[in-house]
């Protein structure tokens, strides 16, 4: 390459090349969609960079003063020099924090390669320079209009020579020299100054109107003499009938050179507006993760025998989702949470039965069995990664289908990087800080502004003469600073940012909304900044010098272009960060309890947690009444029978309560069980269609004496027996409603206990994350695909010998020579040792280019030095589509 070509690259392929490794793995690390599939050379890859997807993904994921910096770009010139895209940005004034920040930006830039060239010749990449420069159909995000060239494309040369005079210019003698005449005017502060200065004060005051966009308006035939004047010397420029547009020039005089309202230079900071002792923080947090355990155990409880059905579209109804969330105590979108975060864990799915209904997994009870603190940590670990996103159920999708919990269409794959983004915001403050949440949706619209934004903007003429009470607002995407509050709170972005606040406060991640030291170890944060750090921009502070030849940046610039705001740990990374946090979450969690307090109004206090043998029992005995920090139950005579229906005599339960009460049990309780049990069993139903028996034959004449029997269409088949047109179900219903206690049997006479059935699904995984696009390259993926667009491209790029009947090749074209010439000139090059340049088409038919030194020919195969793999290789000859000799130099 020569000394010009490296001084100056005359395209982002040269540019490209001119770059070391590490900074194109910075670029492919930021950009991961180039390299699926890996390019075959450094061509491709610049051509794949420019392509429109792949700029589009790479505009989302710059920060807002990067993105000025692009739009600034896309109005500049083309190239531009760097003096004038300082002039863009900082304006006339030269704003110190701008001119200080702007070398990161571009560093920024030119790492993703959307920028390219010197400081003297600045070129925003095409596709880009597409999308963000103003037009008819799309205005600028600057509010800028077309230039004076741009305006005046289709003017007569005629009319254009009359602008030239009215402006106060010598005529010149075509129409290109008469807009570069008018341009310098405009452009020239102080006589447009001198010019404006002439202007009477309500023309001035339209201009100003239209300065900051929409740079069109309307007018009606007969303009009136305010807006004559500014149409007879160009300041105002027709476009189309009655449609008049702002001169971006012009715009740039009265805006003092600035293409944005307000730059913003440094991001939103992030200030605690309420401080605590981490002790508090932690020991709260601790107390919701251990409730978090306890909802989920709730939830897959009442789901023991076999959940809701599956709607025909998937998911939950409507109603099943209100009964859960009155059996869990909380509201509708709470309930859909936790439905959600126990099918991420692996804990709850489909059992894919013909009549389908949810179930608990069996990774549930393996679950159970945990320490509570490894089960939380796997909650947490589902949560953080999780791309379902429980805070759209009750919406609507595309084709305004209602949104389910556990349904299909819940997946937002910018979910996880939010999630990490937000509590790495609250990892940034000090220990006990709980941030503004409107300040961290501030920062993360900072961040990435283009981020969860519809389509572009569009463009609105004013609807009534330029200057009037009819002209618009400024419109510009989610990235200008005129639409800076155009965003709100409706964008998806932030959306997930208050829904994570809220998710992670109740999953015990936060704790009064300050991060606790368990969350803090969920990220991978080894520890707390003791001050609040000073916020800055994504690159590099301070006056840096723009990248200097050959396009390379410096260290410090490709590091800052290349850190991401939130970048989620790898998969060991973070099983050994969820480790981390759970044995900081273990002595935080209460001790299990062996023991209640039994009360005399048949109620029983649980101080605690109760360890789970405890638990199971007592919750087949008594009812639950109020939950809290303290839980207590209720005894009654239907939750003893349900005991007793379970298998446990009266004895039994006397002994359990005895055992397990730290206060002497209360006489009433003792009564209720010993009159519930001699009661219970008493009459006996078998299945006939159903019978009742009886050795007290009054007890049955009470019964068929009842009229409440009358439903069950009794009838006495012996002294001791009745039998029923109804099933024993319902029957054991029906006579327990009327008061009496049976006892339900087997066909050999046995009296059936009844247990709950544990309805299992069959084994199921996880639901796999949906990726925000392609998967980020490891450091082993990245090396190879360097390695690998590094020798294409010194394939592609070798000089070779022209050849006199040979047809130039196309750049990538395979060289094409006869199966004879191919082995004849691979035995001159054995012979002397030359390097050949070979097309090359492996057994899945992908084609290459390679330079090769051949060492021996025999048997229909080549064994050569390979100078693009580094290695000696052998290839058969029917697969070299040709060849050709290098240059000699």
């Amino acid at each position: 390459m020569s000394t010009e070509d490296q001084r100056a690259p005359r395209s982002l392929a040269a540019a490209l090349r001119a770059r070391d490794d590490a900074s194109l793995a910075a670029l492919l690390r930021a950009r991961p969609d180039l390299i699926t599939p890996v390019p075959t050379d450094l061509t491709q890859l610049a051509t794949r960079a420019g392509t429109r997807a792949s700029v589009v993904r790479a505009l989302e994921r710059l920060d807002r003063f990067a993105l000025q910096t692009a739009e600034a770009l896309a109005v500049a010139g083309d190239p531009a020099t760097y003096a004038e895209l300082l002039g863009l940005m900082a304006g006339d004034a030269r704003d110190q924090a701008v001119a200080d920040a702007l070398p990161g930006a571009l560093a920024a830039l030119r790492e993703q390669a959307l920028v390219w060239g010197d400081e003297d010749s600045l070129r925003l990449v095409r596709t880009a320079r597409e999308l963000l420069a103003p037009s008819a159909q799309h205005p600028s995000p600057t509010g800028l209009g077309p230039s004076v060239r741009e305006a005046t494309a289709g003017m007569s040369p005629g009319r254009i020579q009359e602008l030239v005079a009215a402006a106060g210019l010598p005529s010149t003698h075509d129409s290109v020299s008469a807009v570069g005449a008018l341009t310098a005017l405009f452009t020239h502060r102080k006589k447009m100054a001198a010019l404006l200065a002439q202007a009477p004060a309500d023309s001035v005051d339209v201009l100003k109107r239209l300065m900051w966009g929409p740079p069109y308006g309307q007018i009606t035939a007969d303009p009136a003499a305010r807006l004559r004047w500014l149409l007879d010397r160009g300041l105002l420029l027709p476009t189309a009938p009655g449609t008049v547009v702002l001169p971006r020039e012009v715009a740039l005089h009265l805006r003092e050179g600035r293409a944005h309202r307000t730059a913003e230079p440094v991001p939103p900071g992030v200030e605690a507006v309420a401080t605590h002792r981490p002790q508090v923080v932690d020991s709260t947090a601790a107390g919701q993760a251990y409730t978090a355990l306890t909802t989920v155990e709730e939830l897959l409880k009442d789901w023991h025998e076999g959940g809701p059905a599956v709607l025909r579209a998937g998911g939950l109804s409507v109603r099943d989702l209100k009964r859960t969330a009155v059996a869990l105590d909380v509201s509708e979108p709470m309930a859909a949470f936790w439905v959600e975060l126990a099918y991420a864990a692996g804990l709850l799915a489909s059992d894919g039965e013909a009549d389908e209904r949810y179930a608990a997994t069996p990774e549930y009870d393996e679950w159970l069995e945990r320490p509570p603190a490894d089960r939380w940590a796997q909650l947490a670990q589902a949560w953080l990664a999780a791309t379902r996103t429980s805070g759209v159920v009750g919406g609507r999708d595309l084709k305004e289908r209602a949104l389910s919990a556990l349904g299909p269409g819940l997946d937002r794959s910018a979910a996880p990087e939010v999630r990490h983004r937000v509590l790495t915001l609250l990892a940034g403050l000090p220990e006990g800080a709980a941030p503004d949440p409107e300040a961290v949706l501030a920062r993360l619209r900072w961040e990435r502004p283009l981020r969860g934004q519809q389509g572009q903007p569009s463009p609105q003429a004013a609807q009534g003469p330029p200057g009037s009470a009819h002209t618009q607002s400024p419109q510009g995407s989610a990235g200008s600073p005129a639409s800076q509050g155009s965003a709100g709170d409706d964008d998806l972005r932030s959306r997930l940012a208050r829904w994570t606040l809220t998710e992670a406060e109740l999953l015990g991640v936060t704790g009064r909304g300050a991060l606790s030291a368990h969350g803090r170890a969920l990220l991978g944060a080894r520890s707390a900044p003791k001050a609040a750090p000073a916020a800055a921009h994504t690159g590099p502070t301070g006056t840096i010098a723009p990248a200097g030849p050959g396009d390379k940046l410096p260290a410090p610039h490709r590091a800052a272009a290349s850190a991401s705001p939130a970048t989620p740990l790898s998969p060991p990374e973070q099983a050994a960060a969820t480790a981390a946090a759970a044995r900081l979450l273990g002595p935080l969690l209460p001790e299990p309890l062996d023991h209640v307090l039994l009360q005399a109004d048949l109620t029983a206090v649980a101080p605690g947690p109760l360890r789970r043998p405890l638990a199971d029992v007592l919750s087949v005995l008594a009812d639950v009444e109020s939950k809290g920090g303290a839980t207590v139950y209720r005894f009654t005579p239907g939750s003893v029978r349900r005991a007793l229906d379970a298998g446990r005599s009266a004895s039994d339960l006397h002994a359990f309560l005895t055992e397990h009460s730290r206060t002497p049990v209360p006489q009433p309780l003792t009564y209720l069980i010993d009159d519930v049990a001699r009661r219970h069993g008493h009459l006996r139903v078998g299945a006939a269609s159903a019978y009742v028996r009886c050795d007290d034959d009054a007890l049955l004449n009470e019964i068929v004496a009842d009229k409440r029997a009358a439903g069950l269409r009794l009838r006495r088949l012996a002294p001791t027996v009745l039998a029923a047109q109804a099933d024993p179900a319902t029957l054991l219903d029906g006579l327990r409603a009327m008061g009496f206690a049976p006892a339900a049997e087997s066909a050999e006479g046995d009296v059936l206990i009844t247990r709950a059935h544990a309805h299992r699904t069959p084994p199921r995984t996880a639901p796999e994350p949906v990726p925000d696009g392609p998967p980020m390259p490891d450091a082993t993926l990245l090396t190879a695909a360097i390695r690998a667009i590094r020798a294409g491209d010194l394939a592609a790029t070798t000089p070779r010998k022209p050849t006199e009947d040979a047809a130039p090749l196309a750049p990538g074209e395979l060289p094409r020579t006869s199966s004879a010439e191919t082995l004849a000139t691979m035995q001159a090059a054995v012979l002397t040792g030359e390097a050949l340049w070979i097309g090359y088409v492996n057994a899945e038919g992908t084609a290459s280019q390679r330079v090769i030194a051949p060492v021996r020919v025999e048997g229909g195969f080549v064994t050569a030095y390979d100078h693009t793999a580094d290695e000696v290789r052998t290839y058969p000859l029917h697969r070299i589509t040709g060849v050709a000799e290098l240059a000699d130099d």
